[in-house]
């Protein structure tokens, strides 16, 4: 007689990681709309019931989010939103104001009339987006923070380095809980003529000043978020 096929567990199937995903999106978030503040306490159990999800998937959720800077795993085990104080943010930074200028420089000397091109529409892309919503909290948004992913990363994609894009792309996720903080904080801060200046050095081939620029650009978001303020603007 033959078997009869069956379909298969449950527990076999995609549910549970896809259910994690979701839960880490939802907590990654809100963490970036500002919902959990700097220094707030992640409880497991709480956001566990708040999700409608087992313990541990929140916990799984949590470790990811160690993992990507945006949450401290504490000595007690618990988790939190870490503190506009933490030092990490300064080192971040200090690496940033280490690599960049370099990369810049480098896709001035090498990047061709395609990369003018492409450094051009993402600054374009960059001014003509909203950096706020009312519907998406008090940071910047969504549409905002890609743009202006796009355009650092095209401004340093001439250099041809794909080891030096790797670092740049870690450093930009890092960063970014501390940049969204830094904007919040600093609200005065001219990004649009910022932006424009490294769009403008960078296309004039001038690489002393357009490194100067994003030297100068970087400090003071770390600035921003640590009190104190650059003498000089760019």
């Amino acid at each position: 007689m033959p078997q009869t096929a069956h379909p298969p567990s449950p527990a076999a199937g995609p549910g549970k990681p896809m259910l994690s995903e979701q839960v880490h999106a939802r907590l990654r978030d809100a963490i970036m709309r500002g919902e959990h503040v700097p220094g707030d306490a992640l409880k497991p159990h709480d956001l566990a019931k708040q999700q409608g999800v087992s313990l541990a998937v929140v916990r799984e959720a949590l470790v990811r989010l160690v993992g990507e800077g945006l949450a401290d795993r504490l000595p007690n085990r618990g988790f939190a939103v870490p503190a506009f104080s933490d030092r990490r943010w300064q080192e971040i930074a200090e690496a940033r104001r280490a690599v960049e200028p370099v990369m810049l420089r480098m896709s001035i000397e090498r990047g061709d009339i395609d990369w003018e091109a492409r450094v051009r529409a993402a600054f374009h892309r960059l001014a003509r987006t909203p950096p706020y919503a009312p519907e998406e909290g008090e940071y910047y948004t969504t549409a905002w923070a890609e743009a202006h992913r796009v355009f650092h990363r095209t401004l340093l994609e001439g250099c041809g380095n794909p080891v030096l894009l790797d670092t740049f792309d870690r450093l930009w996720t890092a960063s970014e809980l501390a940049r969204r903080w830094s904007a919040h904080r600093g609200p005065e801060r001219d990004a649009v003529g910022e932006h424009r200046r490294l769009e403008e050095t960078a296309l004039a081939r001038d690489a002393d000043a357009a490194a100067e620029a994003l030297t100068l650009h970087l400090s003071m978001t770390a600035a921003v978020l640590a009190g104190d303020e650059p003498a000089t603007r760019a």
